[in-house]
């Protein structure tokens, strides 16, 4: 990375995050907040997503911006945290402002999307306003811790232990893209008999750190890749550019970003994920026509995929799951 990078969505000048960890009970809390507000677009491709928000970002519907993105554990009962964030975004005078000359209120935008990690441990124990409250108290630029912490806490992916990654490239022109993604998925990062990274081969100056020189994967072999025991999953993530786009084109690069799964994930899509991915461009950086957007579609797409790889590669073994690292590269 160039010097003062950190390989992160930070990258990308305005965006922090902040992390809420349940170590305890496995589930936890990811916020990203613009600082400024930033365009936002999210495409929903799972078919079990557990979503608020969402349909605002329609490119047709009135709010431009939105004010944070939250990323959550704790299935269709962790989007409460977003609420504790809402809180946290008035205080600090941030939201869409409503009323008339003698009635004035704030009403933060704050998407949400949700992983179901309530088999991984504890089901009663689920992330509430207070903690979406407390993710936004820890917000930073800089490095992003990954792995076991935030929504990765009780994230499970491909059978194994999984956990939040980042990752980011710069472009010519100053043009930033960066992902963080919980990574949750139904299907493998890897290939099950050799264990090799499926998307690897996108690895940006030795980042995975694989003790392993490359390995062909063999045939996928398909009379197991829909084992009941690893069912109920999904990839959650935000992009981030600050790139000036619309609510139209974010969706777009949202949309784009989703083929980032399927590079680093097989299966990808499938009935018991609920895949979701938010993208927020900040808009300090023109682009011109739709070859550019596209460019930035396919870069995050690449983007989305090696953070997924990182939220594999830096999970730790807990909770009765084992790590990639445990398994294959001792």
């Amino acid at each position: 990375m160039p010097p003062g990078l950190h390989n992160a969505i930070t990258d990308v000048p305005g965006i922090r995050v902040g992390h809420y960890t349940d170590l305890k009970n496995l589930t936890g809390v990811t916020v990203v907040v613009p600082e400024q507000g930033a365009v936002a677009g999210v495409d929903v491709r799972g078919s079990a997503p557990g979503t608020r928000e969402t349909d605002l970002l329609n490119p047709v519907n009135l709010v431009e911006k939105v004010h944070a993105v939250v990323l959550a554990g704790g299935s269709a009962y962790g989007l409460e945290a977003a609420t504790g964030v809402m809180r946290w975004l008035e205080e600090h005078g941030r939201g869409y402002p409503v009323g008339n000359e003698t009635t004035q209120a704030l009403v933060p935008i704050v998407p949400a999307a949700v992983i179901f990690d309530l088999l991984v441990g504890s089901a009663e124990v689920r992330p509430k306003a207070e903690d979406g409250y407390r993710a936004a108290q820890n917000l930073r630029g800089g490095p992003v811790e990954q792995g076991v912490v935030g929504v990765g806490t009780g994230a499970r992916s491909g059978g194994l232990k999984g956990g939040v990654g980042s990752a980011s490239l710069v472009l010519p022109g100053g043009l930033v893209v960066g992902a963080i993604v919980a990574a949750n998925a139904h299907g493998r990062a890897h290939d099950p008999v050799t264990g090799e990274i499926y998307a690897r081969f996108l690895e940006q100056n030795g980042e995975f750190r694989l003790k392993h020189p490359p390995r062909f994967p063999v045939a996928p072999d398909y009379t197991d890749i829909f084992s009941a025991s690893f069912v109920r999953n999904t990839v959650i993530g935000c992009v981030a550019t600050n790139a000036r786009l619309t609510k139209a084109q974010a969706q777009k690069v949202a949309q784009m970003a989703h083929d980032g799964i399927a590079r680093a994930i097989y299966p990808a899509h499938t009935m018991f994920d609920g895949d979701t991915i938010f993208c927020l461009a900040t808009g300090e950086v023109e682009i011109e026509g739709p070859a550019e957007l596209s460019r930035i579609g396919a870069v995050a797409a690449d983007v989305f995929a090696r953070a997924l790889v990182h939220g594999v590669l830096h999970a730790y073994s807990v909770g009765g799951l084992v790590s990639y690292r445990d398994l294959y590269e001792q």
